[in-house]
This record gives structure tokens, C-alpha cells and sequence, in this order.
């Protein structure tokens, strides 16, 4: 015979089942011979029994256990204030909004006991001040039992080994966020308040302008005419303008930036501060930064595509304007690490388009289509693939396209029919399996074209078209991503000491749809910049197994974000 593998075994499944009176329903699944274990116990002490079993079974070659529960956000933060981390999960609510839309999936396989209240179940909120809220019925779901029915339809689905690789990556997902809230991003307040009062002035008492905010917003009334102007308020600006002799349609600053009046510079410094102020002001410090981090709270695959979105602190939309105050502690480092034009990878590993594969390898895909002969220039290459990815036809990008159609037939075919299925009103997926909302649905805001309107039902189609052509590349990217995270953020937990807790060891504090910032002791920077980029490696691996692409990294060590990228910042 030969050598022997090493299979593991399956994760053993622990379900998490609040009960009415502060008290937790605890089941371990059993195996083919073992009976399942179910106790109850205490809220106060589920920390401890989670940190038990976690301790006993975590450095094992199966793994510790798996938690199942309902919202990922509404158990892990309290354990990991109790100092408890968990190596994997299973979050019931994001899988099941998954399997719900996933066209593989048998969706009668979902149905049963309290599965409307399963369908409607809404994702944790930062404002609810414990784990247990409230009596209603959907505070109590039994995780065993949407378990076994999640389980079932993913082993009747012709995709099953794809659609558990993104369930086990979109559970990774919840635990990366909610680790990311728990440990903060390090701001320093004095830097920030410092910034502020530079370009704002002195903070003003509550409800009141800055002074240079004041003054500006009196230089503009000047201009005008208009003693009694509200510059934030659209319908005074825009009657003030007209009345000025200005005729806009907007008050936007690419509007602004083209009139012929002296209004114009004041108006847009205006519309600047008056950004900073209301965005990332005094306010924003006060309700977003404690002890010293920044600490927003993130909605893992909160948009339509699987991209993560922001429940609080505007975390999405990091403005550069203050990226100065996030620094690194003392003797810590920030490695700032992003993927180098993602998505036309990410087409090119999900298209086993062969040609535009080689023409990833390196840090500049566009360049390696130049340098294949694909186009003239990167410029033309850009705009050919973004072209195919959002759908322009016409115009220099629309050219491009149909030239680069001939060069990469199966990539510029895949988004290609995914748009002309969504102009047939049929839904898509991803390389994973993930679905896209249906026409008429969640992916757009606009209602439904009136049925005796074929010209706007036409116009409807070919918006959802467009969304279809450019959803597969997005979510497939966003599968990329959560497999990054997931295995980047095991690999950090491996650097650290022992016994150290989760802030003691290199960490997550921050992640945009393909990049990451991890905070990190000085001496292990490197160590962490090589596990980033392993990790880039892996996950294209994992998801595109036969047709790997690669996924070079920019990453800079930097002391603070505002460096990142940088000539003063250490770029590896």
C-alpha cells in the first residue's frame, strides 16, 4: 500500500440557541455513531465554554469546532470583549441569504419551521446593548434546525463544493469583521483635532459653524448678494446663483468648477469644509473613535454583488483628508497591502481565458496586454476591459472593446452573454454560485418599467443587462477577496505569541474590497507583508483551481495610512 493521507474530518458543528431568561442552548452534532449533545447554560458562561473547547481542540489536524449561530454579530463581540477568539463559524443569516438566491440550490430544500421569520431576520445593529433583546420569537431561533436545512440543500446541489467553499468564506467574513470593530483601526485624536482646527478653526459649541467654515460661507453670501443665505441648503443656493446672473442646474462641484464668476472658489472651498465638518468632524470623534481606535462596524457582503458595505462610521469611504491620523502604536507598523487591478483578473481566472492570463502574470496586466500585442497601449488596454466589464459600446471604449472581443474571446464572451441573460430577464451567478438579485428587485432603485411601456421596459432590460455583466466579475472578485481574508486572518493569529490576545498579535483593522491594513509589531512586518501576499496565492488557488491567475500585491510598512503608497513609505 502506500503512503497514508491524513484526510480531517469535519469540523464538529456546536449550535448557539438563545433562550428566554439570559440562558444558551449549546449542541454539538454527533457523528455517524455518536448522539448529539444539547445543554443549557448561562449567558456568563458561554465565554468560558467557548475558550474550553476552543483551547481543546484548536491545535489539533481537524481544527476546533464550528459555531453555528444566527448572526455572527450578534454573539462574537461579546466574546470577544471576554478575550475569547474563534478559529471558524457558521453564520446562519448570510448563508441562507446565499442559498436563497444561489440558482443552483433547490430552494424548497429551505422551507419548514420558522423559515419566514429565517428569511426576514435583519443583521445585528452596533446600537443594541446586549445579545438577548427581546422576547419575539426571532430572538430565539433554533440554529439546529436552519442548519440541517442550509446543510441539506448544499449537499442536493449540483455546486455543492463551490457553494460551501463561499458559505465558509462569507462566515470567515462575519468573524474578520467583527474582530476589525473589536480591535479598531489606531487613531490618534490629536492629530485628527489638530487637522481640524487647521482648516476649520477652533471647534464651535454645538450647532454652530467653525469660524474659517463661517467665513467662507460669509464670502459667499458676499458674492451673491444674499446676506440671509444657507449655503448647505440646495433650493437658497441655487435661487441665490440665478438671481446672480448664475444659471445652473445643480449645485454639484463638477458644475461649480465651470462657471465664469468670482463665487466659484469660495463656493467650492465651501462645499470642501463644510465636508470635512459634517463627515469626519468633532462629531465624528466623538461617536466613532475610544481608547485611542477608530472602530467602525461593517456589513460583510452588505451590497447585492457580496461587497461589503458600512453600518456606521463611514468605514467604505475612508476620506484621505484624514488618513494622517490614523497611526500605528508606538513600536507597531501598519502593512498596507491592495491588488493591483483585481476585477480584469479576476475575469481572466473565471473566463479560463489562457491569453489574458498570461497577460496577468506581473504587477501590470494592462501593460502585459501591450506587451502581448492585444493593443497599442495601456491606456487603450484599460479602457477595453473596463468597457467589457460595464458595458460602454460606443466611443474609444466601445472600439476597443470589439477589437479585444477578437484577442480574448472567452473573457469578453463571459460578461458579454451575462449581459444579453440579464436582458432576457434570466439571473446570473458567480464563479461561486452566489446569485444576483432578479429583474425588478434589489439591484436597482428605480421601479419597474409600467407593462404598456415596451420602450422603457426595453431601456429597464438593458440597465439590468448592464448590471448582470459587470455582477458576475464583482461578486466572483468579492469570493477572491473573502478567501483572502479568511486565510490572511489565520495566518496572522499563527505569528503572534502563545498566549497573546487578539490586539497583541498582528491584525486586521481594516478592509476595502481588495485591500487590507493590517496593524502589526514592528519586528513581524515582514513576516505579515509575506503572509499577505501568501495569502493573495492561496485564494487564487482555492477559487480558480485549474486556472490560477496572479494576484500581485502593492504593499507598503508605513507608521502612518496617510503614507501607504507613498515615497516615504517602505514598499516591499
Amino acid at each position: 500500500m502506500g503512503d497514508s493521507v491524513h484526510v480531517p474530518a469535519p469540523a464538529p458543528r456546536v449550535h448557539l440557541t438563545r433562550l428566554p431568561g439570559e440562558r444558551v442552548r449549546v449542541g454539538t452534532a454527533g457523528g455517524e455513531h455518536d448522539p448529539d449533545v444539547v445543554e443549557d447554560v448561562d449567558l456568563a458562561e458561554l465565554p468560558g465554554l467557548v475558550a474550553e473547547r476552543e483551547t481543546a481542540h484548536g491545535e489539533g489536524p481537524d481544527g476546533g469546532p464550528r459555531w453555528v449561530w444566527d448572526d455572527t454579530a450578534r454573539w462574537y463581540p461579546a466574546l470577544l470583549a471576554a478575550g475569547v477568539r474563534v478559529a471558524r463559524c457558521h453564520d446562519l443569516r448570510l448563508c441562507r441569504r446565499v442559498l436563497s438566491r444561489a440558482p443552483a440550490v433547490d430552494q424548497s430544500l429551505l422551507r419548514g419551521e420558522d423559515a419566514e421569520l429565517w428569511d426576514g431576520l435583519a443583521p445585528a445593529q452596533p446600537s443594541e446593548p446586549v445579545l438577548f433583546s427581546a422576547a419575539a420569537a426571532s430572538e430565539h431561533l433554533d440554529a439546529a434546525v436552519e442548519d440541517a436545512r442550509q446543510l441539506g440543500a448544499v449537499a442536493a446541489s449540483p455546486d455543492a463544493a463551490r457553494l460551501a467553499l463561499l458559505l465558509a468564506a462569507e462566515s470567515a467574513s462575519a468573524l474578520v469583521a467583527a474582530e476589525m470593530t473589536h480591535a479598531g483601526v489606531p487613531w490618534r485624536v490629536d492629530v485628527h483635532e489638530a487637522l481640524l482646527t487647521e482648516r476649520l478653526g477652533p471647534r464651535p459649541p454645538r450647532g454652530a459653524r467653525p469660524r474659517l467654515l463661517a467665513e467662507c460661507a460669509e464670502e459667499v453670501r458676499a458674492l451673491l448678494g444674499s446676506p440671509g443665505l444657507n449655503p448647505d441648503s440646495r433650493p437658497d443656493l441655487l435661487a441665490a446663483l440665478r438671481r446672480a446672473g448664475v444659471d445652473v442646474a445643480d449645485t454639484r462641484a463638477w458644475t461649480i468648477r465651470r462657471i465664469e464668476h468670482p463665487v466659484a472658489e469660495p463656493l467650492l472651498r465651501y462645499k470642501k469644509l463644510s465636508h470635512l465638518f459634517t463627515t469626519n468632524g468633532w462629531a465624528w470623534i466623538d461617536e466613532w473613535v475610544s481608547g485611542g481606535r477608530f472602530r467602525p462596524v461593517y456589513q460583510p457582503a452588505g451590497s447585492a454583488t457580496g461587497r461589503w458595505s458600512s453600518n456606521g462610521g463611514g468605514a467604505l469611504s475612508f476620506p484621505v483628508q484624514v488618513r494622517s491620523a490614523a497611526v500605528a502604536d508606538e513600536g507597531w507598523l501598519l502593512v498596507v497591502a491592495d491588488v493591483a487591478q483585481l476585477e480584469p483578473r479576476v475575469l481572466a481566472g473565471m473566463s479560463g481565458d489562457l491569453g489574458l492570463a498570461r497577460a496577468a502574470r506581473g504587477a501590470d496586466l494592462y501593460q502585459g496586454m501591450v506587451d502581448a500585442g492585444a493593443v497599442a497601449s495601456r491606456q487603450d488596454a484599460k479602457l477595453g476591459l473596463l468597457g467589457a466589464m460595464y458595458g460602454a459600446t460606443s466611443g474609444e471604449s466601445g472600439r476597443m472593446v470589439a477589437g479585444l472581443t477578437r484577442r480574448y474571446p472567452q473573457a469578453f464572451g463571459l460578461v458579454e452573454e451575462a449581459a444579453r441573460a440579464g436582458e432576457r430577464g434570466q439571473v446570473v451567478r458567480t464563479l461561486l454560485g452566489r446569485g444576483c438579485p432578479a429583474l425588478g428587485g434589489s439591484w436597482d432603485e428605480s421601479p419597474d418599467a409600467p407593462p404598456d411601456d415596451l420602450d422603457a421596459q426595453d431601456r429597464h432590460r438593458r440597465a439590468y443587462g448592464r448590471f448582470t455583466r459587470n455582477f458576475v466579475v464583482q461578486g466572483t472578485a468579492a469570493e477572491w477577496a473573502s478567501c483572502w481574508l479568511a486565510d490572511l486572518r489565520n495566518r496572522l493569529w499563527r505569528l503572534g505569541d502563545g498566549d497573546a490576545p487578539l490586539e497583541g498579535r498582528p491584525h486586521l483593522v481594516f478592509f476595502l474590497h481588495d485591500e487590507v491594513v493590517v496593524h502589526a509589531p514592528a519586528h513581524l512586518a515582514d513576516a505579515v507583508v509575506a503572509e499577505v501576499e501568501a495569502a493573495a496565492v492561496a485564494a487564487g488557488t482555492l477559487v480558480f483551481r485549474e486556472h490560477p491567475v496572479d494576484f500581485p500585491l502593492n504593499v507598503s510598512v508605513v507608521r502612518s495610512y496617510a503614507e501607504a503608497g507613498k515615497p516615504g513609505g517602505t514598499e516591499s
